[in-house]
């Protein structure tokens, strides 16, 4: 069985486009290949019965987009018009259909998309608990990692980076708020990229914070990367967060220069490597000075204002927050306000709360709004340190456009018992809280499992990480395909190590 999914999973990676397909074709293969593939990862939701209709309507009109006829995936946090409701994961949210596209499901269609459906996610965006399950939601189940089946595929967009890791489609749409786009792409072996905040509207997405999130591309390759931003970029007037978004937007496609590193001095976050991933890391390293990048080393950096002060504001935003949201649906939910969703986990809590708890939302519903100066205090501590003190100095001290490092460890196992057991590590929380754009590209193998390298820049620098990652990315060549194993410790390169040595 196996086998035949890894082959079904090679044939639509081996393709790098639908050129030679109509609308219809790429829509029936891809809805094929849910049906084939996907039973044993739990990456898709739902899929939308309205997708070969969309088809149809496409290949009859003069219409032809930039990405005409691409099969796309939405994370279930964001609205898609048609009968599919918006969830978020949870059963409070089952009726949530609202007949409203986001602004970038809209630029997604207008661009010659089809949406055929929508991915998993770790409920609410992983926010309801501390000792939560990364890609588990009590809509979809458990999301697996294809790569290892008992590896958990990181979250929370975890449905979107198994399915274009599976090879279901090229292209997915994720949200980040601190690492929820990044994560997953590199724990699945795909490109992710979360974008400057306020360069990709949010209306109609279901929230954590507006200080902090966005949603980006999950994709097979960079060029689809720059492709899927290209098209969901731009000013939207019910985001005041986008707008300068119609001012440094740009064709990233475009844009991308295989030899972009030669003569670029990038920064080297060693205060944010190590967990497993060093050899993997210095054989990146090596590429980019082989392609012209000259590499500046940076040992130190103190994060610890950004870790006191993170939760705060993710915590107190997120109340407000998710309040607007609910009141703005026009469905008929039984839930407007967070003390109402604290209330309908609590009576539904044999389904909803089966593995963990709800304690974040419970310390959520404890903070005292936006007008509060320790919630203040809180988002002007953390900002400074990420983005002024943090990325902004690093470059400008070290002389340096970028930053790189490895985005996370590989893999870890599911446990239902302990919850997510993460070794952590990376750099994402600078980007994340600072608002600015990070690029995650596939580096390499630990022991099987796939790893990450993390571009990191300023505000608004997406087509200069794009670029870097494009140039790296065609320098490392082609990355091994996930293998669907039982478990890694299946594999061929593993399953010997773990056996008896006779001596």
């Amino acid at each position: 069985m196996r086998k035949s999914l890894f082959a079904a999973a090679i044939a639509i990676v081996s393709h790098p486009a639908f050129a030679d397909q109509t609308a219809q074709e790429a829509t029936a293969h891809a809805i094929a290949r849910v049906h084939r593939i996907d039973p044993q990862l739990g990456s898709v939701i739902a899929l939308d019965p309205t997708a070969m209709e969309q088809a149809r309507r496409l290949d009859a009109s003069a219409s032809r987009g930039p990405l005409f006829g691409e099969p796309v995936l939405i994370k279930d946090n964001i609205e898609v018009a048609g009968p599919l409701p918006t969830t978020a994961g949870s059963l409070a949210l089952a009726n949530n259909v609202t007949n409203r596209d986001a602004p970038l499901v809209s630029r997604l269609r207008a661009a010659g998309a089809i949406i055929i459906g929508k991915t998993n996610l770790s409920e609410w965006a992983n926010i309801r608990s501390n000792h939560s399950i990364s890609g588990w939601s009590a809509v979809g189940g458990q999301t697996r990692n294809p790569w290892a089946l008992d590896r958990n595929p990181c979250g929370s967009s975890s449905g979107s980076g198994a399915a274009v890791a599976a090879g279901i489609v090229r292209l997915a749409i994720g949200t980040e708020t601190d690492g929820s786009i990044t994560c997953p792409a590199a724990a699945n072996g795909i490109v992710g990229l979360k974008p400057t905040v306020g360069l990709v509207s949010r209306t109609h997405i279901v929230p954590i914070s507006h200080s902090q999130d966005t949603a980006g591309p999950m994709t097979a390759s960079v060029r689809e990367a720059a492709m899927l931003l290209t098209a969901i970029a731009g000013t939207d007037p019910a985001d005041p967060a986008t707008a300068e978004a119609g001012r440094h937007k740009r064709n990233y496609e475009e844009a991308l220069d295989g030899n972009s590193l030669k003569g670029k001095r990038i920064g080297v976050m060693r205060f944010a490597s190590g967990f497993g991933t060093d050899a993997a890391f210095e054989t990146a390293l090596a590429l980019l000075r082989e392609h012209g990048a000259t590499l500046v080393e940076i040992k130190k950096f103190d994060d610890r204002a950004i870790g006191k002060n993170e939760g705060h504001v993710l915590l107190a935003e997120f109340k407000v927050d998710l309040a607007k949201y609910l009141k703005s649906s026009p469905a008929p939910i039984a839930v407007r306000s967070l003390a109402d969703l604290i209330a309908f986990d609590d009576a539904h809590a044999r389904l909803e709360m089966p593995l963990f708890g709800q304690d974040s939302f419970e310390d959520a519903q404890k903070t005292k709004g936006l007008s509060d100066l320790a919630y203040k205090k809180a988002r002007a501590t953390s900002f400074q340190a990420a983005g002024p003190n943090g990325i902004d100095r690093l470059l400008k001290q070290y002389n340096v456009i970028a930053l790189v490092g490895p985005t996370m460890p590989p893999a870890w196992k599911i446990d239902a018992a302990n919850g997510d057991q993460s070794a952590g590590g990376g750099a994402g929380s600078l980007a994340a809280v600072a608002g600015y754009p990070h690029l995650t590209v596939p580096m390499g193998l630990v022991k099987g499992l796939p790893v990450g390298l993390s571009f990191i820049g300023p505000k608004w620098s997406e087509e200069l990480l794009l670029s870097l990652g494009y140039a790296y990315e065609q320098a490392r060549g082609p990355f091994p395909q996930p293998k669907f194993y039982r478990s890694i410790e299946d594999s061929p390169d593993v399953a010997p190590l773990l056996r008896r040595q006779h001596l």
